[in-house]
């Protein structure tokens, strides 16, 4: 440690600052300046590189001036709580809905949200029990087994549109599911209000599809029960079939 440093928490706090904003934040004294600008490059390379990767869509949305100059900004005011890299995306939302720089636009905070969201998905642990099921069961009498890596979501904003040709200027809600697929491949659906509700309801787990729909059908205050239960269960296909039910398990008696 460098004579003129009063302690190692001292040099410790100089270094981090001058990693952070060597243009701002004089190097500690001792500190061969070559050596301190290649840390510091370093340190932005990786951080931006992980940003980078995470958030594509709003980072050409941006231009690439407003978006470096909003991970400059993370990278010299943000304190991390996480040694894992893959975090650091998440670290960076949670900067921007809180202390981010005014003058972003209003759908901007959902976007990342999105974006991160794919990598959260990807990155979900599922461990084998939560992807059993028993051939056989009946779709009405079993209890349906959601795909664990997912997220259900809705926004303010269409996220999903938007991107260098589309900024949308007025808010347009949109109820979205992000999941991963047999094939660990992370897959994106737009719902309607209905399907993600169902979808909601299954996440509660342990009943019946029927009784789940009887549920449905009492709060959208749908008379014909028959018909209704019928359009469900086609849903339910369907959401089989995309891999976001998995199957179903028998219902203890």
């Amino acid at each position: 440690m460098p004579e003129h440093a009063s302690s190692l928490a001292d040099f410790q706090r100089s270094f981090g600052a001058h990693l952070r904003t060597p243009r701002k934040s004089p190097r500690p004294g001792g500190t061969p300046a070559r050596r301190m600008a290649v840390y510091a490059e370093l340190v932005h390379n990786n951080i931006t590189g992980f940003l980078d990767t995470c958030f594509p869509v709003a980072r050409q949305t941006l231009g690439e001036k407003r978006w470096s100059r909003l991970v400059k900004r993370f990278i010299a005011t943000h304190l991390g709580e996480t040694p894992y890299f893959r975090e650091i995306p998440l670290e960076f939302l949670g900067w921007f809905q809180s202390a981010a720089p005014a003058g972003y636009p209003a759908w901007l905070a959902s976007l990342l949200h999105y974006e991160w969201a794919e990598l959260a998905v990807d990155t979900m642990p599922v461990a084998a029990a939560d992807l059993q099921v028993d051939a056989g069961v009946p779709m009405k009498e079993g209890i349906p087994v959601l795909n664990p890596a997912m997220l259900l979501l809705a926004y303010d904003w269409p996220v999903q549109r938007i991107g260098p040709a589309y900024r949308p200027r007025k808010a347009v809600p949109v109820q979205l599911l992000v999941y991963r697929d047999a094939a660990e491949k992370v897959r994106f659906m737009q719902l309607n209000t209905v399907t993600a509700r169902l979808i909601a309801l299954l996440q509660s787990g342990g009943r019946p599809s029927d009784d789940v729909l009887a549920q449905l059908a009492n709060e959208l205050g749908y008379a014909d029960r028959a018909v209704f239960r019928e359009f469900g269960m086609d849903v339910l296909k369907v959401l089989q079939h995309e891999g976001v039910v998995l199957g179903y398990i028998a219902a203890s008696n």
